[in-house]
Parts: C-alpha cells; structure tokens; sequence
C-alpha cells in the first residue's frame, strides 16, 4: 500500500516562535536577504525589463508572460519561508510586480485578498503571500500597512472609492477599520513580508521622490481546491494566456491540475 503519511512541516528559515507570531497577526516582517545578492539582481533586472515593455499597470500575473521568473517563484528560498507557515504541500497561485512610482503612486485602500477571491477557492486560510521589496520600502513612498490580527474574520464590508486616486475602486468601510492599530512595513530591497489571505492591509499614496516597487508571490495549501473556472479567466485571456497553477512543493491533496 502507498504511503499516505503527510510529511512533517519543516521548520525551514522561520523561528518556530516568528511561526507562532504569523498564525496569531496574520503577518510577519523577514529582515534576511531572501536571495543571494547575485540572483536578487538577476530578479531586479528581469522586473525593470518587464516594468520597460509593460508599464506600471500592467505587471500582474507576469510568471505567466515571463518563464524566467519560476526560477524564483519555485526556489527553496521563498518556499522555506512558506512552508511553516502553509504546510509541506504547496501551490503556487500567481504573482504580481507592483510599482508606485515617485509622487504619483496611487494609495492601495484597506481591503483583504479574499474579497476578491471569493469562489475561487474552497477556503482562503492558509494562502500566504510574500512580498519581496524590489526597493526599499518606507511610509514616505507608501509602503504596506496591516491591521494586526485582522485575518480572524476575513469579509468586511465594501465601498466605492475614486479610482483616479487608488488602485482599486473600493475599499473597507472605515468604521470597520482601527487604524490607530497599522503597523507599517518597512523593508529594504531584498527583504520580505509575509500576510495571510484575510488580512486586512492596505497602502498610502507615495509622496517621496522615490519609486517603491514589490514582487507579491502567493501560494496555497495543497489541501484547497481551486476553481480555475472562477479565477478571472477573462482578464488573462487579454494577453492569451489562462490562469494557470503550478505544484511547488510537495503533493497535491485536492484534484488541482497544475502545470508542469
């Protein structure tokens, strides 16, 4: 008979009390290079050839239009830091460069992942994402805020905001938002963050006179079921491509189909 047996999570880059501090707020600041310096560069310069071809706005699933980067979205590197913390069998499910350039970037309004993600998957505990600061990160060129402990509850109420001042066109409505309690993530290049799908989180506008650009990377516990006929395939099929998923760790527990 084949063994069954889920391997043990391996403690991988994280400190088993940053694991606890994770699953209590919802989020985790890793200030460790997370590459070696050589292949961050090499990361660095496929994003400002892709932000180059592409423009700001359109950097979302790039994985999918730039093979190149499955190097990094698959390395031990980022997967050890997410497997304490989603478990041994691990799904990639997309990515997304995110650049606010100086004085004009837009404000990110609070909001949670999962809002959007809303039939796409059987549940959202467990996503992680990582965000891997391509420059530095500070509150001056807006980076990341977080309401700790937000991720308990994970579907707060929407409302209309201007899209010419933010990148979305909704936001949480305010009084469901204690803002007194933001923690700010404050990161250097190479450095990281870590949140979880339901975490509320947001970002300012950039006021400084420099850019801020970020690599987000999620992934899922194998043991949730994506319905890649509820995963925006419309907006990919503009470029040509479906949503697609890949294994990146581990065994799939679910009958997701991945690529290869």
């Amino acid at each position: 008979m084949a063994n069954t047996v889920t391997p043990p999570v391996r403690q991988g880059r994280l400190a088993s009390e940053e694991v606890d501090f994770y699953q209590r707020e919802g989020y985790l600041l890793f200030h460790q290079p997370v590459f070696a310096p050589h292949k961050f560069e090499r990361l660095r310069a496929i994003f400002e050839e892709d932000l180059a071809r592409y423009g700001e706005d359109d950097l979302d699933i790039m994985h999918a239009r730039d093979p190149r980067l499955l190097e990094f979205l698959l390395s031990d590197e980022v997967l050890d830091l997410v497997e304490p913390v989603v478990g041994p069998d691990i799904g990639l499910w997309s990515s997304h460069f995110i650049s606010k350039p100086p004085r004009v970037g837009k404000a990110t309004p609070w909001h949670e992942d999962s809002a959007y993600w809303k039939g796409q998957i059987s549940t959202m505990e467990g996503i992680c994402t990582v965000w891997l600061a391509i420059d530095e990160a500070t509150p001056e060129n807006g980076c990341m805020k977080v309401i700790p402990g937000s991720h308990a509850n994970g579907f707060s109420d929407y409302e209309s905001v201007d899209p010419t001042k933010n990148i979305f066109g909704a936001q949480i409505k305010p009084e469901q938002v204690d803002e007194s309690r933001a923690v700010y993530f404050t990161l250097q290049p190479n450095e990281c963050s870590l949140h979880e799908a339901r975490m509320i989180h947001g970002a300012d506008a950039n006021t400084s006179d420099k850019r801020r650009a970020g690599y987000t990377m999620r992934y899922f516990p194998t043991t949730s079921k994506i319905n890649l006929d509820r995963s925006g395939h419309s907006y990919f099929e503009q470029f040509g491509f479906r949503h697609k998923i890949w294994l990146a760790r581990g065994r799939d527990h679910a009958g997701n189909q991945y690529e290869n």
